[in-house]
């Protein structure tokens, strides 16, 4: 994305925000509350409107793009307050992201024998990334059920249904359980380097920023102020004035 703008009302939301993420990575998107990290996730996937700027992923144009055709490229997102289907099943939420099934279209849909293959392999899956993320337990709950941090679990295996490649993570071990937190960075980890997975994730925890992430995107008042690996964003002045609060260590 280069040059990335937009303002509600009197409010420079995203202010010129310029960045890469580089394919296979794992990168992070910092900055203390209302820097613009989730407008940013939101202008790159089309859920907002940007004023102006460019947003390129894979080869595509998708600046201004309609969210169902983004997705259908392959960035696909998880959100800061979790939208589940809450009057569907937890398996039910996840089989329906994922893609090529012949019962979704009306002409297919009367030949049971056309889609019901199909079916079968897209409930083995949902429940193999359900049993990833902790919650097999409860596949068959209404997703209204779950807590919040299991929520967040429910929308992970959602987005990887889809089988994309970026996903955008918005807080995703906020309301996880430590332990569990750290195997699903195992299991992210392991996607990556099987599917060519790229991660884009803002998240608070500076253990997990520092720990997984190849890359670390800071930002403040809507721009860029820093870009760079864990050990430079840590002792980066401006990061230290801007969000961490603190002198540098040189320990």
């Amino acid at each position: 994305m280069r040059d990335l703008r937009v303002r509600f009302g009197g409010l420079q939301a995203v202010d010129g925000a310029t960045f890469d993420v580089g394919q296979g990575s794992m990168t992070a998107l910092i900055g203390p509350n209302g820097a613009g990290k989730t407008t940013v996730f939101n202008l790159l996937t089309g859920f907002i409107r940007a004023d102006s700027g460019v947003v390129r992923f894979a080869g595509h144009d998708i600046f201004r793009e309609r969210p169902d055709r983004i997705a259908r490229l392959g960035l696909v997102r998880t959100f800061q307050l979790t939208k589940v289907l809450s009057k569907m099943t937890v398996l039910d939420n996840v089989m329906l992201a994922a893609p090529d099934q012949p019962g979704a279209r009306l002409d297919r849909a009367v030949f049971r024998r056309s889609w019901r293959t199909r079916e079968d392999e897209v409930r083995a899956e949902a429940l193999e990334l359900l049993e990833e993320v902790g919650i097999a337990t409860h596949a068959g709950a209404y997703a209204a059920t779950l807590s919040g941090g299991q929520k967040k679990l429910l929308e992970l295996a959602r987005a990887l249904m889809t089988r994309p490649r970026l996903v955008l993570l918005d807080e995703p071990m906020a309301g996880v359980n430590p332990t569990l937190g750290r195997r699903l960075l195992d299991y992210l980890g392991r996607l990556r380097a099987e599917r060519g997975l790229t991660i884009l994730f803002v998240e608070h925890d500076m253990e997990t920023v520092m720990g997984a992430s190849d890359d670390v995107i800071v930002m403040a008042e809507g721009a860029v102020i820093s870009r760079g690996t864990p050990d430079h964003v840590r002792t980066d002045p401006r990061v230290i004035d801007a969000y961490l609060g603190a002198e540098p260590t040189h320990a």
